[in-house]
């Protein structure tokens, strides 16, 4: 497992400039780095996934500047290791694409969208011999991106959820998500998973501490007739949460809706 030499996820500033000399003119007087500047950011998250993780990450220059523990953390909530999984939306980075693959010995597909964020996918994964099968979106979520009658254990996603485009942060197609709290592209795709899930098979979503998005999400996963389980975790300075949903098998969900609705009704399914 990922630690550092106190047990805990994290790396000290001097050893991520120990690792990239450059990052030494972003640090003050008392050493301490300027978290403010873009290109500091970036390279003490390579220092971390390097330290760490022992992955070789780059940045696309106008992509958002992911943390790999938090990513790790959020992954550590739903894998055991050795899943079928499919991430969807890897990101330029593909980090934890990349970390299922290579630390939780998963079986990987990634999809993304953008074209450009594609390439550096591309290029992450070929460049830590991940082994990820990486898809190219057109602009569908995974109907019509992904092979019909494929089924996966885990669909997971650190999806959009800004209703606007925030400058510096995230780019046009990151940061739309549609829906009175950006919750737009997560019921959509909680939608679509459905049709992609193994029996007992799980949606995971990267979310922040924002509980009307949570909510409205988890209000629709409960209609589709998922269970719902929301882990809270910390990731530096920032709480997250891991909306995890369970897909139940058809002969379960008849059982609760006959202990819930009046006798002598008659109901039909349309199985998935």
């Amino acid at each position: 497992m990922p630690t550092w030499k106190d047990g805990k996820l994290g790396l000290p500033i001097a050893e991520a400039v120990r690792l990239f000399p450059e990052l030494k003119k972003y640090l003050d007087e008392c050493g301490r780095l300027d978290f403010s500047n873009r290109e500091a950011r970036i390279l003490y998250n390579r220092a971390i996934a390097k330290a760490i993780f022992g992955l070789e990450i780059e940045y696309h220059p106008k992509g958002l500047v992911t943390t790999p523990v938090s990513r790790y953390l959020f992954l550590k909530t739903f894998l055991r290791g050795g899943e079928r999984v499919l991430e969807i939306g890897t990101g330029h980075t593909a980090m934890m694409a990349i970390m299922a693959a290579k630390i939780f010995k998963c079986d990987v597909t990634a999809t993304e969208l953008d074209d450009e964020f594609f390439a550096y996918a591309k290029a992450n994964i070929e460049r830590n011999h991940a082994g990820v099968r990486l898809l190219k979106s057109e602009g569908g979520i995974i109907k019509g991106v992904v092979p019909e009658g494929e089924r996966f254990d885990v669909i997971f996603s650190a999806p959009p959820y800004y209703e606007a485009p925030t400058r510096g942060v995230l780019t046009e197609r990151e940061g739309v998500g549609g829906g009175r709290y950006g919750e737009a592209f997560s019921v959509g795709l909680i939608e679509e998973a459905l049709d992609y899930l193994s029996p007992g098979g799980r949606v995971a979503l990267f979310l922040p501490d924002k509980k009307p998005l949570i909510d409205a999400i988890a209000e629709k996963g409960e209609e589709l007739g998922y269970s719902i389980r929301d882990i809270k975790f910390r990731a530096g300075t920032r709480w997250r949460h891991s909306l995890i949903m369970k897909k139940q098998n058809l002969s379960k969900l008849m059982s609760l809706l006959e202990n819930r609705c009046p006798s002598g009704l008659v109901y039909s399914f349309k199985t998935k």
